[in-house]
């Protein structure tokens, strides 16, 4: 097993982990974004005002990207184990 098949091994689980959580992260992003300038265009200071919107909004976006998310982590997971071999010798 030589460094560059480490490295690129280390790449790819990354990329996988930022491709999976980009979206939720994202929307949660937006959604915060979305009632903080809400919260200071009304100057309502509620503190659960941030957190509950941001709750469903991540809930659902896990309902709509989960089946997409479970095929990615599943392909690399299954080309993962498939170069088992590759790992051990």
């Amino acid at each position: 097993m030589s460094s560059e098949f480490v490295i690129s091994m280390a790449e790819k689980a990354v990329y996988v982990t930022l491709m999976i959580s980009g979206p939720l992260l994202a929307i949660a992003l937006l959604v915060g974004l979305i009632v903080s300038i809400f919260q200071a265009t009304t100057q309502i200071q509620e503190q659960t005002l941030a957190f509950i919107p941001k709750i469903v909004a991540v809930l659902l976006a896990l309902i709509f990207f989960g089946p997409w998310m479970l095929s990615t982590i599943l392909s690399f997971t299954t080309e993962l184990f498939s170069n088992l071999n590759r790992f051990a010798g």
